[in-house]
Protein backbone atom coordinates (compact mmCIF):
# COMPACT_ATOMS: atom_id res chain seq x y z
CA UNK A 1 0.00 0.00 0.00
CA UNK A 2 1.39 3.59 -1.18
CA UNK A 3 1.41 6.71 1.00
CA UNK A 4 -1.60 7.85 -0.74
CA UNK A 5 -3.49 4.83 0.30
CA UNK A 6 -2.57 4.68 3.74
CA UNK A 7 -4.04 8.53 3.67
CA UNK A 8 -6.96 7.41 2.11
CA UNK A 9 -8.02 4.71 5.15
CA UNK A 10 -6.73 6.79 7.80
CA UNK A 11 -9.52 9.59 6.44
CA UNK A 12 -11.73 7.02 6.08
CA UNK A 13 -11.71 5.34 9.51
CA UNK A 14 -11.66 8.98 10.65
CA UNK A 15 -14.51 9.29 9.09
CA UNK A 16 -16.47 5.74 10.46
CA UNK A 17 -15.10 7.12 14.36
CA UNK A 18 -17.52 10.33 13.61
CA UNK A 19 -19.79 8.84 12.20
CA UNK A 20 -20.27 6.41 15.55
CA UNK A 21 -19.84 9.79 17.64
CA UNK A 22 -22.66 10.85 15.98
CA UNK A 23 -24.77 7.67 16.28
CA UNK A 24 -23.86 7.97 19.46
CA UNK A 25 -24.93 11.78 20.65
CA UNK A 26 -28.14 10.63 18.58
CA UNK A 27 -28.87 7.72 20.80
CA UNK A 28 -28.18 10.34 24.40
CA UNK A 29 -30.55 12.54 22.58
CA UNK A 30 -33.28 9.81 22.11
CA UNK A 31 -32.82 9.20 25.68
CA UNK A 32 -32.82 12.81 26.75
CA UNK A 33 -35.54 13.65 24.80
CA UNK A 34 -33.91 16.56 23.28
CA UNK A 35 -29.86 18.28 22.16
CA UNK A 36 -27.10 16.19 23.74
CA UNK A 37 -26.48 17.64 27.09
CA UNK A 38 -29.51 19.61 27.23
CA UNK A 39 -31.14 18.26 30.45
CA UNK A 40 -27.60 19.71 31.69
CA UNK A 41 -28.98 23.52 32.42
CA UNK A 42 -31.23 23.61 35.43
CA UNK A 43 -33.88 26.07 35.61
CA UNK A 44 -33.21 29.54 37.05
CA UNK A 45 -33.09 29.28 40.89
CA UNK A 46 -33.58 30.19 43.20
CA UNK A 47 -37.41 30.74 42.88
CA UNK A 48 -38.25 32.96 45.81
CA UNK A 49 -36.16 34.56 48.40
CA UNK A 50 -34.38 32.11 50.09
CA UNK A 51 -33.93 31.58 53.90
CA UNK A 52 -31.02 29.82 54.03
CA UNK A 53 -28.04 29.86 52.06
CA UNK A 54 -26.60 26.96 53.06
CA UNK A 55 -27.09 23.18 54.92
CA UNK A 56 -25.21 20.62 57.61
CA UNK A 57 -27.16 17.88 57.45
CA UNK A 58 -26.17 16.08 60.56
CA UNK A 59 -27.16 12.27 59.41
CA UNK A 60 -26.86 9.22 62.36
CA UNK A 61 -26.50 6.69 60.66
CA UNK A 62 -28.54 3.28 62.23
CA UNK A 63 -31.28 4.57 63.17
CA UNK A 64 -31.45 6.69 66.65
CA UNK A 65 -34.21 5.66 69.39
CA UNK A 66 -36.64 8.49 69.65
CA UNK A 67 -38.41 6.61 72.17
CA UNK A 68 -35.07 6.89 74.04
CA UNK A 69 -34.20 10.99 73.02
CA UNK A 70 -36.84 13.18 72.00
CA UNK A 71 -40.30 11.48 72.04
CA UNK A 72 -41.29 11.19 75.74
CA UNK A 73 -43.80 8.79 76.51
CA UNK A 74 -45.64 8.83 80.13
CA UNK A 75 -48.26 6.07 78.78
CA UNK A 76 -45.94 2.73 78.61
CA UNK A 77 -44.26 4.14 81.61
CA UNK A 78 -45.83 1.21 83.49
CA UNK A 79 -46.48 -1.31 80.67
CA UNK A 80 -43.11 -3.04 80.52
CA UNK A 81 -43.18 -6.31 79.07
CA UNK A 82 -46.93 -6.26 78.00
CA UNK A 83 -47.39 -6.78 74.50
CA UNK A 84 -48.40 -3.87 71.60
CA UNK A 85 -52.41 -4.23 71.27
CA UNK A 86 -52.87 -5.61 67.95
CA UNK A 87 -55.23 -1.79 66.69
CA UNK A 88 -51.55 -0.44 67.66
CA UNK A 89 -49.21 -3.12 66.15
CA UNK A 90 -52.33 -3.46 62.97
CA UNK A 91 -50.13 -6.08 60.48
CA UNK A 92 -47.55 -4.00 60.53
CA UNK A 93 -44.41 -4.96 58.60
CA UNK A 94 -41.75 -6.51 60.71
CA UNK A 95 -37.53 -6.98 59.88
CA UNK A 96 -35.96 -10.64 59.42
CA UNK A 97 -34.45 -9.26 63.35
CA UNK A 98 -37.51 -10.35 64.84
CA UNK A 99 -39.07 -12.35 62.57
CA UNK A 100 -38.92 -15.15 65.00
CA UNK A 101 -40.27 -13.75 67.97
CA UNK A 102 -43.45 -14.94 69.27
CA UNK A 103 -44.46 -11.75 70.84
CA UNK A 104 -43.68 -8.01 71.11
CA UNK A 105 -43.33 -6.90 74.61
CA UNK A 106 -43.34 -3.09 75.42
CA UNK A 107 -39.76 -1.59 76.75
CA UNK A 108 -40.34 1.79 78.50
CA UNK A 109 -37.75 3.67 78.04
CA UNK A 110 -34.75 3.96 81.28
CA UNK A 111 -34.10 7.15 80.66
CA UNK A 112 -35.33 10.68 82.15
CA UNK A 113 -37.37 12.86 80.31
CA UNK A 114 -37.96 16.56 81.22
CA UNK A 115 -39.00 19.68 79.22
CA UNK A 116 -36.95 23.23 78.03
CA UNK A 117 -37.46 26.23 76.74
CA UNK A 118 -39.95 28.80 77.08
CA UNK A 119 -41.90 26.66 75.39
CA UNK A 120 -41.48 23.30 77.31
CA UNK A 121 -39.59 20.79 74.50
CA UNK A 122 -39.33 17.68 75.99
CA UNK A 123 -35.97 15.77 75.53
CA UNK A 124 -33.97 12.61 77.31
CA UNK A 125 -31.60 13.26 79.89
CA UNK A 126 -29.43 11.96 77.69
CA UNK A 127 -29.26 15.50 75.99
CA UNK A 128 -27.99 18.05 78.16
CA UNK A 129 -26.50 20.42 76.09
CA UNK A 130 -29.15 19.37 73.30
CA UNK A 131 -31.50 21.10 75.95
CA UNK A 132 -29.19 24.10 76.18
CA UNK A 133 -30.42 24.95 72.49
CA UNK A 134 -34.13 24.20 72.89
CA UNK A 135 -35.00 27.56 72.23
CA UNK A 136 -33.56 27.64 69.21
CA UNK A 137 -34.80 23.98 67.89
CA UNK A 138 -37.64 22.58 65.95
CA UNK A 139 -38.43 19.15 66.42
CA UNK A 140 -40.18 17.03 64.21
CA UNK A 141 -41.95 14.27 65.89
CA UNK A 142 -44.23 12.82 63.14
CA UNK A 143 -41.47 11.64 60.54
CA UNK A 144 -42.28 8.65 58.56
CA UNK A 145 -40.35 6.42 55.79
CA UNK A 146 -41.37 4.10 53.57
CA UNK A 147 -38.13 2.00 54.10
CA UNK A 148 -37.54 -0.77 56.54
CA UNK A 149 -34.01 -1.32 56.18
CA UNK A 150 -31.00 0.46 56.65
CA UNK A 151 -29.81 0.66 52.96
CA UNK A 152 -33.08 1.30 51.30
CA UNK A 153 -34.05 3.98 54.49
CA UNK A 154 -30.34 5.86 54.03
CA UNK A 155 -31.13 5.99 50.63
CA UNK A 156 -34.54 7.18 50.37
CA UNK A 157 -33.56 9.84 53.06
CA UNK A 158 -30.28 11.04 50.83
CA UNK A 159 -31.82 10.65 47.35
CA UNK A 160 -35.71 10.38 47.71
CA UNK A 161 -35.62 6.87 45.95
CA UNK A 162 -35.29 3.60 48.12
CA UNK A 163 -33.41 2.18 44.81
CA UNK A 164 -29.59 2.94 44.02
CA UNK A 165 -28.57 5.42 41.14
CA UNK A 166 -30.58 8.82 41.97
CA UNK A 167 -28.74 12.11 43.01
CA UNK A 168 -28.53 12.82 46.64
CA UNK A 169 -29.90 16.02 47.94
CA UNK A 170 -26.45 17.37 47.87
CA UNK A 171 -26.22 17.05 44.22
CA UNK A 172 -29.32 18.24 43.38
CA UNK A 173 -28.95 21.40 46.03
CA UNK A 174 -25.81 22.17 43.87
CA UNK A 175 -27.21 21.13 40.33
CA UNK A 176 -29.90 23.92 40.90
CA UNK A 177 -28.16 26.87 43.12
CA UNK A 178 -24.42 26.07 42.03
CA UNK A 179 -21.40 27.23 44.12
CA UNK A 180 -21.52 30.37 46.40
CA UNK A 181 -17.13 30.20 46.65
CA UNK A 182 -15.14 28.81 43.40
CA UNK A 183 -12.94 27.52 45.23
CA UNK A 184 -14.18 24.72 47.38
CA UNK A 185 -16.75 22.54 46.00
CA UNK A 186 -20.06 22.98 46.68
CA UNK A 187 -21.08 19.70 48.46
CA UNK A 188 -18.47 18.73 51.21
CA UNK A 189 -19.30 15.14 53.12
CA UNK A 190 -17.36 14.48 56.23
CA UNK A 191 -17.48 10.61 57.95
CA UNK A 192 -16.81 10.69 61.64
CA UNK A 193 -16.02 7.50 63.66
CA UNK A 194 -17.84 7.04 66.85
CA UNK A 195 -15.86 7.34 70.30
CA UNK A 196 -16.33 3.70 71.06
CA UNK A 197 -15.44 2.15 67.71
CA UNK A 198 -18.28 0.80 66.41
CA UNK A 199 -19.48 2.13 63.62
CA UNK A 200 -22.15 -0.65 62.55
CA UNK A 201 -23.45 0.02 58.97
CA UNK A 202 -21.52 1.08 56.48
CA UNK A 203 -21.46 4.08 54.20
CA UNK A 204 -21.14 4.13 50.25
CA UNK A 205 -20.28 6.71 47.91
CA UNK A 206 -23.35 6.74 46.23
CA UNK A 207 -25.52 8.48 49.10
CA UNK A 208 -23.37 11.59 48.12
CA UNK A 209 -23.24 10.38 44.20
CA UNK A 210 -24.60 12.92 41.70
CA UNK A 211 -26.45 9.63 39.85
CA UNK A 212 -27.83 10.81 36.53
CA UNK A 213 -26.90 14.48 37.20
CA UNK A 214 -23.25 15.69 35.65
CA UNK A 215 -20.69 13.93 37.89
CA UNK A 216 -19.58 17.28 38.74
CA UNK A 217 -22.33 17.70 40.97
CA UNK A 218 -21.13 14.13 43.58
CA UNK A 219 -20.00 15.08 46.99
CA UNK A 220 -16.32 15.77 47.41
CA UNK A 221 -15.25 13.51 50.75
CA UNK A 222 -13.03 15.16 52.82
CA UNK A 223 -10.57 13.12 55.41
CA UNK A 224 -9.27 13.13 58.66
CA UNK A 225 -6.08 12.07 58.17
CA UNK A 226 -3.21 12.61 55.58
CA UNK A 227 -4.27 15.19 52.90
CA UNK A 228 -8.08 16.03 53.45
CA UNK A 229 -8.85 15.02 49.87
CA UNK A 230 -6.98 12.36 48.03
CA UNK A 231 -4.31 13.19 45.88
CA UNK A 232 -4.43 17.09 46.63
CA UNK A 233 -0.55 17.30 47.22
CA UNK A 234 1.74 17.42 43.86
CA UNK A 235 3.98 14.79 43.82
CA UNK A 236 7.28 15.36 44.70
CA UNK A 237 9.05 17.74 42.31
CA UNK A 238 6.16 19.08 40.78
CA UNK A 239 6.03 22.49 41.28
CA UNK A 240 2.27 24.79 41.22
CA UNK A 241 3.51 26.55 38.25
CA UNK A 242 4.47 23.05 36.41
CA UNK A 243 0.99 21.55 37.56
CA UNK A 244 -0.78 24.78 36.00
CA UNK A 245 1.54 24.18 32.61
CA UNK A 246 0.05 20.55 32.98
CA UNK A 247 -3.46 21.69 33.13
CA UNK A 248 -3.89 24.14 30.58
CA UNK A 249 -2.35 21.30 27.98
CA UNK A 250 -4.55 19.06 29.26
CA UNK A 251 -7.45 20.69 29.37
CA UNK A 252 -6.42 21.75 25.14
CA UNK A 253 -6.50 18.88 24.85
CA UNK A 254 -9.95 18.16 26.43
CA UNK A 255 -11.48 20.80 24.38
CA UNK A 256 -10.45 19.21 20.65
CA UNK A 257 -12.01 15.83 21.91
CA UNK A 258 -15.06 17.52 23.23
CA UNK A 259 -15.48 19.37 19.58
CA UNK A 260 -15.34 16.31 18.02
CA UNK A 261 -17.45 14.02 20.13
CA UNK A 262 -19.52 16.50 22.60
CA UNK A 263 -19.99 14.34 25.33
CA UNK A 264 -20.61 17.16 28.32
CA UNK A 265 -18.57 14.83 30.68
CA UNK A 266 -15.72 16.43 29.02
CA UNK A 267 -16.63 20.00 29.85
CA UNK A 268 -17.58 18.18 33.81
CA UNK A 269 -13.98 16.51 34.09
CA UNK A 270 -12.24 19.71 32.66
CA UNK A 271 -14.33 21.79 35.23
CA UNK A 272 -13.17 19.17 38.04
CA UNK A 273 -9.47 19.63 37.28
CA UNK A 274 -9.57 23.15 37.88
CA UNK A 275 -11.26 23.11 40.84
CA UNK A 276 -8.74 20.49 42.15
CA UNK A 277 -6.16 22.85 41.03
CA UNK A 278 -7.66 25.58 43.15
CA UNK A 279 -8.47 23.51 46.49
CA UNK A 280 -4.66 22.79 46.22
CA UNK A 281 -4.27 26.39 47.72
CA UNK A 282 -7.77 26.51 49.64
CA UNK A 283 -8.23 23.16 50.93
CA UNK A 284 -5.33 23.63 53.60
CA UNK A 285 -5.96 26.17 54.93
CA UNK A 286 -9.73 25.54 55.55
CA UNK A 287 -8.85 21.91 57.08
CA UNK A 288 -5.93 24.23 59.85
CA UNK A 289 -7.97 24.17 62.65
CA UNK A 290 -4.60 24.94 64.96
CA UNK A 291 -5.50 28.61 64.90
CA UNK A 292 -8.98 27.66 66.42
CA UNK A 293 -9.05 29.48 70.36
CA UNK A 294 -9.18 27.83 73.27
CA UNK A 295 -12.89 28.79 73.55
CA UNK A 296 -13.89 26.82 71.27
CA UNK A 297 -12.40 23.43 71.73
CA UNK A 298 -14.22 24.36 74.98
CA UNK A 299 -17.57 24.74 73.36
CA UNK A 300 -17.43 21.39 71.05
CA UNK A 301 -15.98 19.44 73.94
CA UNK A 302 -12.57 18.04 74.59
CA UNK A 303 -13.33 15.13 71.27
CA UNK A 304 -12.96 18.30 69.30
CA UNK A 305 -9.18 18.00 69.48
CA UNK A 306 -9.06 14.75 67.81
CA UNK A 307 -9.56 14.37 63.90
CA UNK A 308 -12.19 12.57 62.61
CA UNK A 309 -14.67 13.12 65.29
CA UNK A 310 -17.92 14.22 65.57
CA UNK A 311 -17.16 16.99 67.04
CA UNK A 312 -14.38 17.87 65.28
CA UNK A 313 -16.12 17.71 62.08
CA UNK A 314 -18.48 19.76 63.44
CA UNK A 315 -15.72 22.69 63.68
CA UNK A 316 -14.80 21.91 59.98
CA UNK A 317 -18.65 22.08 58.95
CA UNK A 318 -18.77 25.34 60.55
CA UNK A 319 -15.41 26.57 59.00
CA UNK A 320 -17.54 25.08 55.85
CA UNK A 321 -20.19 27.61 56.20
CA UNK A 322 -18.31 30.09 56.80
CA UNK A 323 -16.74 30.05 53.13
CA UNK A 324 -20.18 29.54 51.61
CA UNK A 325 -20.41 25.95 51.37
CA UNK A 326 -23.53 24.82 50.12
CA UNK A 327 -24.44 21.32 51.02
CA UNK A 328 -22.32 19.92 54.19
CA UNK A 329 -22.85 16.23 54.92
CA UNK A 330 -21.80 15.04 58.07
CA UNK A 331 -22.24 11.20 58.57
CA UNK A 332 -21.93 9.44 62.13
CA UNK A 333 -22.66 6.21 62.63
CA UNK A 334 -22.86 3.73 65.46
CA UNK A 335 -26.68 4.04 66.53
CA UNK A 336 -28.16 0.64 65.18
CA UNK A 337 -29.02 -1.03 68.59
CA UNK A 338 -30.86 -4.06 68.29
CA UNK A 339 -29.11 -5.04 71.32
CA UNK A 340 -27.32 -3.59 74.37
CA UNK A 341 -29.04 -0.14 73.42
CA UNK A 342 -28.28 0.97 77.00
CA UNK A 343 -25.04 0.58 77.24
CA UNK A 344 -24.41 2.22 73.47
CA UNK A 345 -26.67 4.65 73.70
CA UNK A 346 -25.23 7.22 75.87
CA UNK A 347 -21.97 7.04 74.63
CA UNK A 348 -23.50 7.86 71.12
CA UNK A 349 -25.67 10.41 72.41
CA UNK A 350 -22.19 12.15 74.68
CA UNK A 351 -20.22 11.74 70.81
CA UNK A 352 -23.17 14.17 69.55
CA UNK A 353 -24.86 16.38 72.56
CA UNK A 354 -22.38 18.56 73.21
CA UNK A 355 -20.95 19.34 69.50
CA UNK A 356 -24.38 19.26 67.89
CA UNK A 357 -25.79 22.00 70.19
CA UNK A 358 -22.09 23.97 70.00
CA UNK A 359 -22.88 23.71 66.31
CA UNK A 360 -25.44 25.82 66.42
CA UNK A 361 -24.67 28.54 69.33
CA UNK A 362 -21.29 28.50 67.34
CA UNK A 363 -23.46 29.34 64.07
CA UNK A 364 -25.59 31.89 66.15
CA UNK A 365 -22.81 34.03 67.46
CA UNK A 366 -21.07 34.16 64.34
CA UNK A 367 -24.38 35.60 62.78
CA UNK A 368 -24.52 31.95 60.86
CA UNK A 369 -27.28 30.61 62.19
CA UNK A 370 -30.25 32.81 60.65
CA UNK A 371 -29.34 31.25 57.18
CA UNK A 372 -27.68 28.06 57.98
CA UNK A 373 -29.83 25.16 57.96
CA UNK A 374 -28.78 22.57 60.23
CA UNK A 375 -30.99 18.98 60.02
CA UNK A 376 -30.08 16.26 62.49
CA UNK A 377 -31.75 13.19 61.21
CA UNK A 378 -31.54 9.15 61.13
CA UNK A 379 -32.40 6.99 58.48
CA UNK A 380 -35.62 6.19 60.98
CA UNK A 381 -36.56 5.32 64.26
CA UNK A 382 -36.92 2.59 66.84
CA UNK A 383 -39.53 0.35 67.87
CA UNK A 384 -41.34 0.46 71.48
CA UNK A 385 -40.79 -3.42 71.88
CA UNK A 386 -37.87 -4.73 72.34
CA UNK A 387 -35.82 -7.27 70.17
CA UNK A 388 -34.73 -10.31 72.39
CA UNK A 389 -34.30 -10.93 75.90
CA UNK A 390 -35.34 -7.51 77.86
CA UNK A 391 -34.82 -6.11 80.94
CA UNK A 392 -36.37 -2.91 82.45
CA UNK A 393 -32.29 -1.59 82.14
CA UNK A 394 -31.29 -3.97 79.82
CA UNK A 395 -32.83 -3.75 75.89
CA UNK A 396 -32.58 -3.26 72.34
CA UNK A 397 -34.68 -2.07 69.87
CA UNK A 398 -35.81 -3.24 65.59
CA UNK A 399 -35.77 -0.78 62.99
CA UNK A 400 -39.12 1.60 62.71
CA UNK A 401 -39.82 4.06 60.11
CA UNK A 402 -43.72 4.42 60.78
CA UNK A 403 -42.67 7.13 63.26
CA UNK A 404 -38.99 8.86 64.04
CA UNK A 405 -38.26 12.45 65.43
CA UNK A 406 -35.06 14.79 64.00
CA UNK A 407 -34.40 18.29 64.53
CA UNK A 408 -33.74 21.22 62.83
CA UNK A 409 -32.70 24.41 63.46
CA UNK A 410 -31.83 27.98 61.98
CA UNK A 411 -32.19 28.74 58.34
CA UNK A 412 -36.00 30.05 58.31
CA UNK A 413 -37.46 26.97 60.66
CA UNK A 414 -39.83 28.41 63.86
CA UNK A 415 -37.61 28.46 67.03
CA UNK A 416 -38.85 26.88 69.79
CA UNK A 417 -41.09 24.52 68.16
CA UNK A 418 -42.25 20.92 68.58
CA UNK A 419 -44.38 19.82 65.05
CA UNK A 420 -46.70 16.83 65.47
CA UNK A 421 -46.78 13.69 67.43
CA UNK A 422 -46.81 10.08 67.93
CA UNK A 423 -49.32 7.98 69.49
CA UNK A 424 -49.13 6.98 72.94
CA UNK A 425 -46.55 3.76 72.04
CA UNK A 426 -44.49 5.71 69.93
CA UNK A 427 -45.39 3.20 66.98
CA UNK A 428 -47.61 5.15 65.21
CA UNK A 429 -48.59 9.02 63.50
CA UNK A 430 -51.25 10.26 65.48
CA UNK A 431 -50.99 13.71 64.23
CA UNK A 432 -48.91 16.24 61.80
CA UNK A 433 -47.20 13.76 59.72
CA UNK A 434 -44.33 14.43 57.76
CA UNK A 435 -43.18 11.68 55.13
CA UNK A 436 -39.40 12.36 53.97
CA UNK A 437 -40.44 13.74 50.59
CA UNK A 438 -41.95 16.17 52.84
CA UNK A 439 -38.54 17.16 54.72
CA UNK A 440 -36.85 17.17 51.34
CA UNK A 441 -39.21 19.58 49.76
CA UNK A 442 -39.09 21.65 52.82
CA UNK A 443 -35.66 21.84 52.98
CA UNK A 444 -35.69 22.63 48.95
CA UNK A 445 -38.22 25.87 50.21
CA UNK A 446 -36.03 26.91 52.60
CA UNK A 447 -33.28 27.30 50.22
CA UNK A 448 -35.23 29.02 47.36
CA UNK A 449 -36.12 25.82 45.50
CA UNK A 450 -39.75 25.18 44.11
CA UNK A 451 -39.57 21.38 44.63
CA UNK A 452 -41.54 20.44 41.66
CA UNK A 453 -39.37 22.75 39.29
CA UNK A 454 -36.30 21.27 40.56
CA UNK A 455 -36.34 18.51 37.37
CA UNK A 456 -34.31 16.67 34.89
CA UNK A 457 -34.89 14.71 32.12
CA UNK A 458 -33.36 10.89 32.04
CA UNK A 459 -34.77 8.10 30.20
CA UNK A 460 -37.61 9.93 28.63
CA UNK A 461 -38.70 11.18 31.67
CA UNK A 462 -38.77 14.01 34.33
CA UNK A 463 -37.20 13.08 37.53
CA UNK A 464 -36.92 15.38 41.05
CA UNK A 465 -35.74 14.19 44.08
CA UNK A 466 -39.18 14.36 45.58
CA UNK A 467 -40.49 12.49 43.17
CA UNK A 468 -43.89 12.39 42.53
CA UNK A 469 -45.29 13.61 45.71
CA UNK A 470 -44.30 15.90 48.73
CA UNK A 471 -45.43 19.04 50.40
CA UNK A 472 -43.80 22.10 52.54
CA UNK A 473 -44.23 22.08 56.11
CA UNK A 474 -45.25 24.94 56.28
CA UNK A 475 -46.35 24.44 59.88
CA UNK A 476 -42.34 24.69 60.69
CA UNK A 477 -41.28 27.44 58.82
CA UNK A 478 -40.74 31.02 60.81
Amino acid sequence: MNRGNRSQFATRREMLARAGYGLGIAAVQTLLGGPAGAAESAPAFPNFAPKAKRVIFLHQSGGPSHLDLFDWKPAIKDRFDQDIPPSVFGGQRITGMVAHQDRFPIVPTMYGFRQHGESGIWLSDLLPYTAKIAGRMCVLRAMHTEAINHDPAITFLQTGSQLPGRPSLGSWIDYGLGSANRNLPAFVVLNSLPANGQPDQGLLARLWGAGFLPSRHQGVQFRSAGDPVLHLSNPEGVTRERRRTQLDGLAALNRHLQERVGDPEIETRIAQYEMAFRMQASVPELADTSKEPESVYALYGESSRKPGTFAANCILARRLAERDVRFIQLYHRGWDHHGGLTERLPALAKDTDQASAALVLDLEQRGLLKDTLVVWAGEFGRTPYGQGAVKKDSYGRDHHGRVFSLWMAGGGVKAGHAHGSSDDFGFNVAEGGVHVHDLQATILHLLGIDHERLTFKFQGRQFRLTDVHGRVVKEVLA
